[in-house]
């Protein structure tokens, strides 16, 4: 019996993402570049542009976790990839 739908509308299934997987971070392994990150959009009025060697750094954490398939950081929007990538601990 299908609630809420009328009778004879089959349900729609799910499809699993593109890229596979994209796990949470349970663990909390890059939760302070994911704050860094945050508190950047914050102080630019949403301006992710503005925010963009914290959101590759965050990328970066996940990526060396195993919390997201490594990536080459063209692939990710990051076209200035020349330039070395953010690592280490972020600034606080």
């Amino acid at each position: 019996m299908s609630y809420g739908r009328p009778p004879g509308v089959e349900s729609f299934s799910g499809k699993p993402p593109a890229l596979g997987s994209f796990p949470l971070d349970h663990e909390g392994e890059c939760k302070d570049f994911m704050k860094e990150y945050i508190k950047c959009l914050r102080a630019n009025k949403n301006n992710n542009g503005a925010c963009r060697e914290f959101s590759r750094a965050y990328l970066q954490c996940r990526m060396d976790n195993g919390l997201m398939a490594q990536d080459d950081m063209k692939n990710l929007g990051y076209q200035d990839a020349s330039k070395q990538p953010a690592s280490g601990e972020p600034k606080t």
